[in-house]
Parts: structure tokens; C-alpha cells; sequence
């Protein structure tokens, strides 16, 4: 989530920011809310003091304590007209005909939020409050109150009559002046909570180095690594060569759960399980990230705080009756461990490693690699997830690309690094390095690893932050990263490593892990 101070600090380097991302610019609503909720605060802890002060004076009546050169009575009239003065400012202009108005000239569609969001439980707030209850009669009281001060003997310094004093408590106590004040701390909280939904639907700024563009054909290629392979044959795709070799059956997986799933078997299954294993061995031996297992449903607060919520609603998997919604990626539930925690500076950076199952509605990608298993609902992935000191955050970045890289190399699979534009970032990064591995059979690049840079943004969202030594507590940054995601990495090694002779060759760092060098024809 964007700080709101940044964006009233600095709205144009914001707006430049998002219109480099092709987002919608609402900084405009934003700035207008919150300058009423200031507005509507300052009223509110105006009138709060002002009503405390009458009881205290109310109370040095009571007990005697004003100092003999002053009336009690002359004390506390001048701070009753100060009441007065001041509900007749806030009646003349309420809060809530600002707010109406405010709504009027920003109609719903003007920002796109769901039908339960704030806009709609502040119009409902309003219809249950009507405009009257804006207009208390209190300020008539005051003047009435005025009146029987001004009767009273201005030269009494003692004040004896117990009787008129529980009267005048009663009255006060009677006003709603403490309604009003209820009524515009609610609307307090109702303009922050909006304000709040706007942030949550606003993408990640990104960083200085990221290059300028609209889309996917405006990335980068960083560096490439390996040749394509040479086959002095015609390669055949995986969906043709899973099948014919009993590894992949599509047939079986679209009866058990329907279109876009599938299952493996035999030393297709062994092979997945292998890759798994060994790279999550390399990560933890020669990369240095501790090994977590974690929950594959979590809380919509999980969701909020990894920024897939309310955003991506419909590409994720939910269960309506526990309000628990499958992980799209371990990174949603890795965000969320230290959340609303502050660590010790000395214990960052922290580097995780994960392996779970992922789950995709992949509604925004319909009708796109509809064959095989490049694009399934469920699917294997190794994930890296790093915390960092923020002077240290673009640093980890290039070691968390390298390490992905690593798992390339050592399976001899051909790649290229893509550092992504300011159009095709995803919604929490503000830098990101896509790597994509050759794939022979069917020609073409595949995505095996997205490593982003979050800076604050997760962060911010969760509430965690970390304690330097002499300073202030600070956000933290979020690194994450694949390391790899299957099937794809599957699917280079059949495509690539396949024989003449129909067979695969097994790349040599996991055959201690399958157990076998080859998968025969």
C-alpha cells in the first residue's frame, strides 16, 4: 500500500508514477477525503475540549476552587459562548452536508470499489442519520443557558445553590453535544476507511531503473545464458510426449476436476517430486534460506496484506462458509508470518524458501495456452521470499535473480532474464526480473520465475517493521521470487532433453533424486 503521506507530500511524482504503470490516477478523491477528514477531526477535538472544559469549570463551582478576582459565573460564560460559537459554526456548515456534497460531486462509479465499500456504508449512514440530526437544538439550549446566567448576581463569587449546579450538569449532560460528537467521529472513520479502499486498489510505484513501457513488448532482455537446443531431429511438444510416454494423462485429470488439470504418474511423478526436493536442497545448502511449511488456505487479512485482495478477487479460489481462500503462491502467507511484528535490525535479512501447491482461477487468461500444462489451475512451485533493510532491498534483488538463474544453470536449460517495464509490473512490485527458459518442443520462451522487489509496499499492508539500533522503527522491504514454478520446468526438460529415439535424458544434478538416468521410449 502507497503512503498517504507521500502522495499529499508529493502528488505529481505519484501521478507520473501511475500513469507510467497505465493506472488510473485517483489522488484527486483522495487528497478531497482526506482534507474533510482532517477537517472533521479538528471540529470534532475543538468541540470535545470545549465541552471538557465546561464541566471543569462546572467542577471548580462545585468545589469552590475559582480564585476570588474572578466570577465563577463570568468563567464559565464565556466558555458556555464559546460552545455556542462553535456549534453554530459547525451547524452552519455540518460535516455531514459536506460529506453529501462531497458525494454528489463524486458519483460511485468515479472509483472502483466493491458494492460493501465505504462509499456505500457512509450513504447508508446517512439515510439512518437525516440532516436534523446535524442541526442539534443545542445551541438554542445554549442561548437559554446564557440567559439564566445573565441573571444571576454578577458579583457572587461563591456559587451555593448545589441545586441550580445539578440542574446545569443535567442539561449538559441532556445536549447532545456528545452525540454530535459521536456523529463525527464515525464519519471520521467512515472517511478514513474509504480512504483506505482507494490505497488498497492502488498498484506499487516503481523504481528509478525500471524502463518506461505499455506492456510485455517493452521489457528488456537483460543477459541470456546457454544456446536454444539443436536437435538433429524434429522435437515434439510435451503434451504429444508426456502422453506417449506415460507421464502426463490430460484425459484423467479433466474427468477428476475438469478443464485445465491434470495428473502425472510413475516417473512423471517422480520427476516433479525430484525437482521439488533438489531445488528446495539447493536453496537452503548453497543459497542460505530456511525451509518453512505453510497453511495452503489462509484469512482475507492474508490476502489484503500480500496485496491479492480486494484486486484479484476473481482469479482466486474461495470458500465462503470458513471466509478462507486458497494460496495463489506461498508468498501470500510467507508476507503475512511477521505480521504486525517489529524485528531487531540484527535479525534481517530473514530468507525463506517454500514448496506448495498454487491455485489459479486464470480468468484473465482465458483462451490462451489451452494445451498442455503451461497454464493449469493447480501447480507446484518453489518459492523465495526475502525481508530486508530498505538500503539493502535492490542489492538482494540482483542475489535473489541470481539464484533462480542457479537452478537454470545447473539444469542446463538455456534462458534469458527479461527486467520487466513500468506496464507490465505486477501490482506490488516496483522492480521485477522474469526468467524464461527455452522450450524446444514447442518452441518458444516459458516464464519459470518472476523475482520482485517490493520495497514497503506488502509491508505497510501487514504492519511489520523492523527496530534499527538508534532509530525509529521503519518499514521493512519485501523480496519474493520463484525458484523455481512448475510444470514449466518440467516441460523444458522433457522438450529439451528428449532423444531421437523418443526417450529423456534425466539432467545429471537430479538423478540422485529420481533414481534414474534416463525415462525410456
Amino acid at each position: 500500500m502507497l503512503s498517504i503521506d507521500l502522495i499529499k507530500q508529493d502528488p505529481e511524482q505519484v501521478r507520473q508514477a501511475l500513469a507510467d504503470r497505465g493506472e488510473e490516477d485517483p489522488l484527486d478523491q483522495i487528497l478531497a477525503l482526506d482534507s474533510l477528514r482532517r477537517s472533521i477531526k479538528t471540529e470534532t477535538d475543538e468541540l470535545r475540549a470545549l465541552l471538557k472544559e465546561v464541566n471543569r469549570q462546572i467542577g471548580h463551582m462545585r468545589q469552590g476552587t475559582l480564585s476570588a478576582d474572578v466570577s465563577a459565573l463570568d468563567h464559565l460564560q464565556s466558555w458556555v459562548q464559546r460552545l455556542a460559537q462553535h456549534s453554530e459554526r459547525v451547524s452552519s456548515e455540518t460535516a455531514l452536508e459536506r460529506l453529501q456534497f462531497w458525494i454528489d460531486q463524486n458519483p460511485p462509479q468515479s472509483v472502483d470499489i466493491e458494492i460493501d465499500a465505504p462509499r456505500e456504508r457512509l450513504q447508508s449512514w446517512l439515510h439512518q442519520h437525516p440532516q436534523q440530526s446535524a442541526h442539534p437544538s443545542n445551541h438554542t439550549a445554549l442561548d437559554l443557558l446564557q440567559a439564566w446566567l445573565r441573571q444571576q448576581p454578577q458579583q457572587s463569587v461563591e456559587y451555593t445553590n448545589e441545586t441550580d449546579l445539578e440542574r446545569l450538569q443535567t442539561w449538559l449532560n441532556q445536549q447532545n453535544i456528545r452525540f454530535k460528537i459521536d456523529d463525527m467521529e464515525q464519519i471520521e472513520q467512515i472517511l478514513g476507511d474509504n480512504i483506505n479502499e482507494i490505497l488498497l486498489s492502488m498498484p506499487n510505484l516503481p523504481l528509478s531503473g525500471v524502463p518506461k513501457g505499455v506492456g510485455e513488448e517493452d521489457n528488456v532482455i537483460a543477459r541470456s545464458w546457454g544456446e536454444p537446443a539443436s536437435l538433429d531431429f524434429t522435437p515434439i511438444p510435451h503434451w504429444e510426449l508426456g502422453e506417449k510416454l506415460g507421464l502426463i494423462d490430460f484425459q484423467r485429470g479433466v474427468k477428476v476436476a475438469g478443464s485445465r488439470f491434470f495428473t502425472m504418474s510413475g516417473m512423471g511423478a517422480k520427476l516433479n517430486r525430484a525437482l521439488i526436493s533438489w531445488m528446495l536442497d539447493l536453496h537452503v545448502l548453497n543459497h542460505g534460506y530456511t525451509e518453512v511449511t505453510l497453511p495452503l488456505m489462509v484469512k482475507k487479512e492474508s490476502m489484503v496484506g500480500s496485496g491479492n485482495l480486494p484486486k484479484f478477487a476473481d482469479n482466486l479460489y474461495h470458500d465462503d462458509e470458513d471466509d478462507l481462500w486458497l494460496i495463489p503462491t506461498a508468498e501470500v502467507p510467507i508476507t503475512n508470518l511477521h505480521r504486525d511484528e517489529v524485528l531487531a535490525e540484527s535479525e534481517l535479512p530473514l530468507n525463506y524458501v517454500a514448496h506448495t501447491p498454487c491455485f489459479r482461477r486464470e480468468k484473465a487468461s482465458a483462451g490462451r495456452d489451452t494445451r498442455g500444462i503451461k497454464r493449469v489451475h493447480q501447480f507446484d512451485k518453489v518459492e523465495m521470499y526475502k525481508l530486508v533493510v530498505p538500503e539493502t532491498s535492490e542489492g538482494e534483488l540482483d542475489s535473489l535473480v541470481d539464484n533462480a538463474e542457479d537452478v537454470c544453470r545447473k539444469l542446463g536449460l538455456p534462458y534469458r532474464v527479461l527486467q520487466l517495464c513500468t506496464g507490465d509490473l505486477g501490482f506490488a512490485s516496483a522492480m521485477t526480473y522474469d526468467i524464461e527458459v527455452w522450450a524446444a518442443g514447442c518452441q518458444e520462451w516459458l516464464e519459470v520465475s518472476s523475482c520482485s522487489n517490493c520495497t514497503d509496499f506488502q509491508a505497510r499492508r501487514t504492519g511489520l517493521h523492523y527496530k534499527p539500533e538508534d532509530s525509529r522503527r521503519q518499514l521493512v522491504h519485501t523480496l519474493n521470487g520463484s525458484g523455481l514454478a512448475l510444470p514449466r520446468v518440467v516441460i523444458a526438460i522433457l522438450e529439451n532433453y528428449q532423444q531421437a529415439d523418443g526417450s529423456v535424458v534425466i539432467p545429471e544434478v537430479l538423478r540422485p533424486y529420481t533414481g534414474f538416468d534416463v525415462i525410456p521410449a
